[in-house]
């Protein structure tokens, strides 16, 4: 039966973004909640304060200037759906646009196409365990090439697959 993994309430739908991705594997996301160091140098980058960076996910509340206005948000609300693979549409071109553009959306489409077959509870027990350390358990980004708490790599199963692309991406 479809998403009925034990363990997610729709509290945990907050870092389930409409478009995909998985907002706990997101830099901001585990400096806003994990790394306060590590959220001072984003919000630097961003010429804007640790507080107005700060980010909790797609759903939440509390989410970054780059999150605020987000399109994909405002369409899937007025379509009627929950993410972007619930809609006639999908993939629009707006949504392959954004997926190409970097690096830790590669897996944008089998992601979507996972939350719509299997749901999203099932989608995020999954993605949880790829973002994993295999040494330590830390869940790390897509940028974090060596785990950010034991220092294995690749960091995580994501890096193992698209370390390469995120190498060319961070020597930008």
């Amino acid at each position: 039966m479809k998403d009925q993994v034990a363990g997610f309430g729709e509290k945990d739908k907050e870092v389930a973004a409409v478009c995909g991705l998985y907002c706990r594997a997101c830099s901001l996301f585990i400096a806003s909640t994990e790394d306060p160091a590590r959220l001072e140098r984003i919000a630097r980058m961003f010429s804007t304060t640790p507080e107005d960076a700060a980010c909790f996910g797609c759903r939440s509340s509390k989410r970054a200037p780059v999150c605020r206005n987000c399109d994909f948000v405002a369409c899937a609300a007025g379509r009627g759906v929950e993410f972007c693979s619930e809609c006639t549409e999908y993939p629009c071109a707006e949504l392959t646009e954004f997926q190409a553009a970097k690096p830790h959306r590669a897996e944008l489409w089998e992601d979507l196409n996972r939350i719509r077959d299997e749901g999203w509870r099932t989608w995020l027990a999954e993605v949880e365990k790829r973002y994993a350390c295999s040494a330590c358990g830390t869940r790390n980004s897509a940028y974090d090439l060596a785990c950010r708490s034991c220092g294995a790599e690749p960091s995580c199963a994501y890096v193992e697959r698209h370390g390469e692309r995120v190498r060319r991406h961070l020597q930008k």
